[in-house]
């Protein structure tokens, strides 16, 4: 039984889809107006680990994640370069697929941008004022919020509603400030805008994710993730307008992760603590340890980010390396040990702290006991053949939730091997000067030996650390 945290009711909830072993979730994506931060991609990397282990559950899972290529932000940035909205936007689109690429983030079934759904998006505005959610005002559409009774079920928010004339027309605003939100905004010069019956213009940030997750999904989703700043208003005004025009529930399951610090700080260019995932790649890290750093602590608790945790971080992706590279390596001998008992016990102790609420640090406890039981078997000299397969397909289901690229990593090439084979051959020859160069040799392709028991050289991936230069 898996068991999700929903912001909506305050409490953990029994999973359970819409359509049997089919999970439909909706993730918020980038605003593509700049390189992706670090903060932004704590979100996406909880969003991987929720969509692996549901897989891993045997799920078919159906996401969607947005690309807002049409904003303020987007607009504004492009005017400032001279260029069109789209060619400004291409740019930060590709880059955002490329970083989610290096942090091994499996893509999603569907990435939409907002300014190829704009028809939907009328769709729905038109939906909403036939309904009679909506008034018009200079140009603009708006939605009103004292018509939706359960605005501020989500946020918890007790807000107050006669406000006479109280709205927002900006696509980002306070997050205390009571207003009624916009959906059609008239057009301004200099800006993009398309044709419609309520006069030319673009649309607001809010309808943008309603329209495109009802028109990919349906019109009620699974799941539907995002960082907690975007409980409110975003996610609110979601369940607002999406509500009132379907009359149906729009969401079952709300997942949120909590905000990321630097160094115990908020992260801000000004305090010289802002990083994207090409300033830390840049620098050297190992983009695995970024990934680990962040999907090592649990969603609901605030993680904060340094510079000696991408360290441990990487002192935990050795540990990993080094035990696959071992268990690959390993001849077995014996008849009888515990290594494949050890694996289904584990097993079972992460497979439960994941269906908790995806209790990560419960789950990677069990593991590292797991890696420690393993290691003191290893340095034995009867390991089973069943014992390394029930090994070996373990740790290819760990990494197949943590995307850490351990499996990958840890399959020598021929090269490497005659390599080995041919150091073997001339440490028993005693030609240790020949050995040494050959053992140099393997290291500089990144690869490490153990010599020792069971009487041949343990080979283990090793990979290039950020301090390895300091």
């Amino acid at each position: 039984m898996i068991q999700l945290y929903d912001t909506y009711e305050g409490r953990k909830r029994e999973f359970k889809p819409v359509e049997r072993g089919v999970v439909r979730m909706y993730t918020c994506g980038p605003t593509v107006y700049d390189y992706a931060h670090i903060g932004n991609f704590r979100a996406y990397i909880f969003e991987d680990l929720l969509r692996r282990f549901l897989e891993r559950s045997a799920y078919r899972v159906i996401q969607v994640m947005n690309i807002t290529d049409v904003d303020d932000k987007t607009i504004t940035g492009a005017a400032k370069e001279g260029v069109s909205l789209r060619d400004y936007t291409d740019k930060y689109v590709q880059a955002f697929f490329e970083d989610l690429k290096t942090l091994n983030i499996e893509p999603a079934e569907h990435y939409p941008r907002a300014t190829d759904y704009i028809p939907d998006m009328l769709k729905l505005v038109r939906a909403l004022k036939d309904k009679g959610f909506t008034y018009e005002t200079e140009g603009s559409v708006y939605f009103r919020v004292a018509s939706f009774p359960k605005y501020g079920a989500l946020s918890k928010k007790k807000l107050e509603f006669n406000i006479s004339g109280a709205r927002v027309d900006n696509d980002e605003y306070e997050k205390e400030q009571w207003v009624d939100f916009v959906l059609w905004k008239k057009k301004k010069e200099g800006e993009p805008s398309w044709p419609s019956e309520f006069g030319d213009g673009r649309p607001g940030w809010h309808i943008e994710c309603s329209a495109m997750s009802t028109k990919l999904l349906g019109e009620t989703l699974d799941i539907h993730t995002g960082g907690e700043d975007n409980i409110f208003p975003h996610h609110e005004n979601e369940i607002a307008q999406s509500e009132a025009a379907s009359g149906r529930k729009f969401v079952n399951y709300w997942l949120h992760c909590r905000f990321l610090l630097v160094e115990g700080e908020k992260m801000a260019k000004s305090k010289g603590n802002f990083f994207t995932l090409r300033d830390l790649v840049k620098d050297g890290w190992d983009p695995m340890a970024v990934r680990y750093l962040l999907i090592s602590h649990n969603y609901r608790q605030p993680l904060n980010f340094t510079k000696e945790g991408l360290k441990q971080a990487e002192n935990t992706l050795k540990r990993f390396d080094d035990l696959a590279s071992r268990i690959m390596s390993y001849k077995p001998e014996g008849v009888k040990d515990k290594l494949a008992a050890s694996c289904k016990a584990c097993r079972e102790k992460w497979e439960r702290a994941l269906a908790d609420d995806l209790n990560i640090a419960e789950a990677l406890a069990a593991l590292f006991d797991w890696m420690n039981e393993a290691n003191a078997v290893l340095d034995r000299t009867d390991v089973s053949t069943a014992g390394i397969k029930a090994a070996k397909e373990f740790l290819r289901d760990i990494d197949s939730v943590l995307g850490l690229k351990i499996y990958d990593e840890i399959e020598p090439s021929e090269e490497i091997i005659d390599k080995i084979n041919e150091r073997t051959k001339a440490r028993s020859a005693k030609d240790f000067a020949k050995s040494d160069c050959l053992r140099k040799e393997i290291l500089e392709a990144g690869w490490a030996l153990k010599d020792g028991s069971p009487g041949e050289p343990s080979l283990y991936k090793r990979r290039k650390r950020k301090w390895d230069e300091l």
